[in-house]
């Protein structure tokens, strides 16, 4: 699988696992830590988030980050 659809992936799964929560970008970011402008990039793969930032996504989403994975 390439790189480049590997961090799309993630980013469309994070925006469903966030949608599903009924968060909103912002209160995403609010739990995170991270900023809205990250989090919204990340989504539409602009940003390629690291581990910690997934970490952090995975806590705030109250799912194992393997889930963030499941494409």
């Amino acid at each position: 699988m390439d790189e480049g659809v590997i961090y799309k992936s993630i980013g469309q799964r994070i925006k469903f696992l966030r949608e599903r929560k009924g968060l909103t970008q912002e209160k995403l970011a609010e739990l995170t830590g991270l900023s809205l402008d990250y989090i919204g990039k990340i989504e539409v793969n602009i940003n390629k988030p690291g581990l910690k930032a997934l970490i952090k996504i995975s806590k705030a989403l109250e799912v194992h980050i393997k889930e963030i994975f499941n494409f």
